[in-house]
C-alpha cells in the first residue's frame, strides 16, 4: 500500500507533483483501505518526458529481446498472482474465487496470447512488388483502464505496447489503484527498462484529459463509458494521434424456442450478473421467442432467486456489490425508472438483499414485458439487471438486437446451427456468442457503432500499436 501515493515514473518510485488524494474504499465494507494521490498535468509531463526518452532504445529492441522480456512478466505475475486476486477483492468487491479465476487470470491469459501473436509476427516482408514492409511501434501511449475488469483492461493495453517495443503511461481507474500498483511492482521485477512503463493515477478530466492532449504521446488507448471515450477522442483530435476505445455495451441475447431452454436461459441470467452486472458486454437484453416466452419466465425468475449474494472475502460462486455508493445509486435509479415506465418486477427490485445492509450489494433484478424503447432497454445500467422483450420471428429479433446505439457483444440461444449462422450474420456487433461459447484469449475484442473504435487482444491488439512503413527501391 506504501506506493499507493506514489507514482512510478522512469523505472522508480517517485512523489507527486500534485498534492491532491482521495480515499480508496472497499465497497463490502464501505471502509476506508488506502489513500491514492492523484496526478496533474506536470506530472503527465514527467512520465511522457520519461516514456519518450525511452522510445529511442527501447523501440529498437529485437523481437526476441521483447520476447524475453514478456516471459520474464508471466514468471513474475504467476508468482503475484494471489496478490493481484487479493487486490480486486478489496478494491472493486469482487469475489475471490471470480477474482482468482477471471480477474486476475486475464493477466496471464492474455500474455500468453500475446506472446503467441508477437512469436508469429511478420515485421519485415517484401511485396509481390519488391517493395519492403516493416512494422514498427507507433510511439509513447497513453493508456486508460476502467474499474469494472482492472487487470484484464491493463492487459489488453499494457502488454501490446511492451510486445511491440513501444513505451507507455498508465493511469488506471482512481477507484482500483492497488492492483495497478501490483502490476507496475511485477513490470519492474520482471526487468523492463526506466521508462517503458509509467504508471500514473488521477480523475479523467485532468490527468486523462492531459495525456489525451499531449503533443508527444502518439496513441491513446481507453476503456470506459461512451462519454469519456468521445472526450478523449475530441481531446486527442488537435494531434491527430491514434485513438483506440471499447466503451460501453447493451448486449441483446436471442432465446429461440429451439434451444434447451432450462439449461441456455438459466446460463443466460447467470452471465448477465456475472461481476454483479458490471461488464460491458454482459447480455443485459434477453430477447425471447413469444412461442417459449411464458416458460422462460419461469426459468428466468428461478435462476434470479437462486442467484447467490455475498462476501467477496469468502470463496464461491456468490455475486458481490456493486464498486461504490455513486453506481449503487444510479442502478437503484434505473430499478426505479423500469418500474415508472411500466416493465414488470419479475425477481429482485429496489433496496439491498437481506443480510447485506453494509456494503453497496444490489438484489439480482429481472424486468419482463419490457419494450425497446424503454429506459432500461436503451442505456446501460452496469448493475446485476436484465430485462426480458419478447419478439414474434427471427426478423424482428433482429431488428430489436440492433436497436441500440452500442455494438459490443450479442448472444443467440438456439439448436440450429444454420440459425446460428444465419442470425450471427445480420447482428451488428464485435463479437457473436453462441450456446455459451465464451471469448478466448487471443481472440480480438471490440465494437461496432457507439462502442468503440479498435480490437484489443491477440494479432489484432498487436497491430493497433504498430505503424507501417514502406521501403521504395532497396533490393
Amino acid at each position: 500500500m506504501k506506493n499507493l501515493s506514489n507514482f512510478y515514473i522512469s523505472g522508480q518510485w517517485v512523489n507527486p507533483i500534485s498534492e491532491a488524494s482521495m480515499p480508496v474504499l472497499n465497497p463490502a465494507t464501505e471502509e476506508q483501505i488506502g489513500t491514492v494521490a492523484l496526478g496533474n498535468s506536470a506530472d503527465v509531463d514527467s512520465a511522457v518526458a520519461a516514456a519518450k526518452s525511452a522510445f529511442d532504445s527501447f523501440s529498437l529492441t529485437s523481437k526476441a529481446d521483447r520476447l524475453a522480456l514478456l516471459k520474464a512478466l508471466k514468471a513474475v505475475t504467476e508468482k503475484r498472482f494471489e496478490d493481484l486476486a487479493q487486490a480486486m477483492r478489496i478494491e472493486m468487491g469482487a469475489p475471490i474465487s471470480m477474482a482468482r479465476d477471471a480477474q486476475a487470470d486475464a493477466a496471464i491469459g492474455h500474455l500468453i496470447g500475446f506472446i503467441e501473436a508477437l512469436e508469429t509476427l511478420e515485421e519485415r516482408c517484401v511485396l509481390s512488388n519488391s517493395d519492403i514492409l516493416i512494422r514498427e511501434p507507433i510511439g509513447v501511449c497513453g493508456l486508460i483502464t476502467p474499474w469494472n475488469w482492472p487487470m484484464n483492461q491493463i492487459a489488453l493495453k499494457v502488454i501490446p505496447a511492451l510486445a511491440t517495443g513501444c513505451t507507455c503511461i498508465l493511469k488506471p481507474s482512481e477507484h482500483t489503484p492497488i492492483s495497478a500498483m501490483i502490476y507496475a511492482e511485477i513490470i519492474h521485477e520482471a526487468g523492463y527498462p526506466a521508462g517503458v512503463f509509467n504508471l500514473i493515477n488521477g480523475l479523467g478530466d485532468t490527468v486523462g484529459s492531459a495525456l489525451s492532449r499531449h503533443r508527444d504521446v502518439q496513441m491513446m488507448s481507453f476503456t470506459g463509458s461512451t462519454r469519456a471515450g468521445a472526450a478523449v477522442t475530441q481531446d486527442a483530435a488537435e494531434t491527430v494521434k491514434r485513438v483506440t476505445l471499447e466503451l460501453g455495451g447493451k448486449s441483446p441475447n436471442l432465446v429461440f424456442a429451439d434451444c434447451d431452454l432450462a439449461e441456455r436461459v438459466t446460463a443466460s441470467v447467470g452471465e448477465c450478473m456475472f461481476n454483479t452486472g458490471q461488464s460491458c458486454d454482459a447480455p443485459t437484453r434477453l430477447l425471447v421467442e413469444r412461442a417459449c416466452y411464458d416458460e422462460v419466465l419461469k426459468i428466468a425468475k428461478r435462476a434470479a432467486e437462486a442467484t447467490p449474494v455475498g462476501d467477496p472475502a469468502q470463496a464461491g460462486d456468490h455475486i458481490g456489490p456493486l464498486f461504490d455508493r455513486i453506481q449503487y445509486e444510479r442502478v437503484q435509479a434505473m430499478i426505479h425508472k423500469g418500474l415508472a415506465e411500466g416493465a414488470t418486477l419479475l425477481a429482485g427490485g429496489p433496496g439491498k438483499p437481506e443480510g447485506c445492509e453494509i456494503g453497496w450489494y444490489v438484489k439480482p433484478t429481472i424486468f419482463a414485458d419490457v419494450s425497446n424503447d424503454m429506459a432500461i432497454a436503451q442505456e446501460e445500467i452496469f448493475g446485476p439487471v436484465l430485462v426480458i422483450i419478447p419478439f414474434e420471428n427471427e426478423d424482428e429479433a433482429i431488428a430489436i438486437a440492433n436497436d441500440t446505439p452500442y455494438g459490443l457483444a450479442a448472444y443467440v440461444q438456439t439448436g440450429s446451427a444454420a440459425r446460428a449462422e444465419r442470425v450471427s450474420a445480420r447482428l451488428r456487433a464485435g463479437a457473436i456468442h453462441v450456446n455459451g461459447g465464451g471469448f478466448n484469449y487471443g481472440s480480438p475484442f471490440g465494437g461496432y457503432k457507439q462502442s468503440g473504435n479498435g480490437r484489443e487482444g491477440g494479432m489484432m491488439g498487436l497491430e493497433d500499436y504498430l505503424e507501417t512503413k514502406t521501403l521504395h527501391g532497396i533490393t
